[in-house]
């Protein structure tokens, strides 16, 4: 745990780093990368650090959970050099990230709720009129094309798996009806909110055994945790920032 240190108070690396729960060589380390600035050097080359790279440290400390590494060294690189409205526009790109992927995590949602009444209704669906044009399907190009996506990423998922489109007698192209649809929508989202082609597998075969939300619903609540966690961390990281810059002056 960090003590409270002084105001003129010189510290070794190791001082630093013992209060942080780091190696030396990582404080040497995030020196030398831009995070802490520059430390003063005594006749013999050795650093001496003060209480400012303390406080630079548990900035970067504390915005690494909410904003990765890349841009707490970002940040912390441009406030190290006088940028400080780079620092902020980093900052609010973390933000507006967070944010895109909370409404991710909403149209996953949403997409989810609509699974199981779709599912009922294409069971129980006429042989003629809307029941038929859905037994019709549509083909990979212009399915392809609405979600933005290239047909051999609609190839690479049926290779995976995640989409079974059957495939026309006469032609042999891909048709995918509006199960097909739906579960092709389900993936685009849940890979927009980062989750891995093996993790998505499982939840799609479990979708669509149990025609509904239930299945993801575990999954879905850690997401929001996550998201929930990130959010904080972020407020955490903000503070600790806001105090390296008044200590800055």
């Amino acid at each position: 745990m960090a003590r409270n240190l002084q105001s003129g108070e010189r510290l070794r690396p190791v001082d630093l780093a013992r209060g942080h729960g780091l190696s030396t060589q990582a404080v040497r380390n995030y020196e030398e990368a831009g995070i802490l600035p520059a430390a003063e050097r005594s006749q013999h080359g050795y650093r001496s650090y003060t209480p400012l790279h303390a406080a630079a440290l548990r900035a970067f400390l504390a915005l690494l959970p909410g904003h990765g590494h890349r841009t707490a060294t970002a940040v912390m690189q441009a406030v190290n050099a006088g940028a400080d409205e780079e620092a902020f526009r980093l900052i609010d790109e973390s933000h507006v990230q967070l944010l895109g992927d909370r409404q991710t995590l909403r149209a996953v949602e949403d997409a989810l709720r609509g699974l199981a009444p779709a599912a009922a209704e294409g069971r129980a669906g006429p042989s003629d009129g809307p029941g038929a044009v859905r037994a019709r399907g549509t083909f990979i190009g212009p399915l392809a094309e609405e979600l933005g996506l290239r047909p051999a990423t609609l190839r690479a998922w049926e290779r995976a798996g995640l989409v079974r489109p059957r495939r026309d007698p006469l032609t042999g192209y891909r048709v995918y009806d509006e199960a097909d649809v739906r579960d092709v929508r389900l993936v685009h989202q849940l890979r927009r909110g980062g989750h891995l082609l093996e993790r998505i597998a499982p939840l799609i075969a479990q979708v669509r055994a149990a025609g509904g939300l239930e299945p993801l619903e575990a999954t879905l609540q850690d997401w929001h945790a996550r998201l929930a966690a990130r959010g904080r961390a972020m407020l955490v990281g903000a503070a600790a920032l806001e105090a390296y810059l008044r200590a800055r002056g």
